[in-house]
């Protein structure tokens, strides 16, 4: 698979929330069950699969099993290139993000200076 494509899979995988929690899980702890992945949430253990599968497709997770347990890991090679990728293109928002937080500083100086 070409990088593009891989990138396309790995931010399509990032759209959702409830992936997005999984993989925020799975940053806190050296792996989980697929059993304890889905505990939080209110949906069924076959949709909480469903997100499992695109995860992994996307190379963001490894499944591994052990008898009747699968655990569940964060593969962060995929996430590394996507950052890359991201990386390139900050200078267009680092400027924006830089002038909004002089603007805020600014603003919070003005109200306090009215306050007084």
């Amino acid at each position: 698979m070409n990088n593009e494509a891989q990138l396309t899979l790995t931010f399509a995988a990032l759209v959702d929330p409830t992936r997005r929690a999984i993989l925020a899980r799975l940053e806190r702890e050296d792996g989980a069950s697929v059993s304890e992945l889905a505990r939080p949430f209110a949906i069924k253990l076959p949709a909480v699969m469903k997100h499992l599968d695109v995860l992994d497709a996307a190379g963001l997770i490894t499944r591994s099993k052990v008898g009747r347990t699968v655990t569940v890991r964060l593969s962060p090679r995929q996430m590394r290139a996507a950052f890359d990728w991201l990386r390139r293109y900050e200078r267009f928002w680092s400027a924006s993000l830089d002038r909004l937080a002089a603007y805020a500083e600014r603003k919070e100086a003005e109200a306090k200076k009215s306050a007084r």
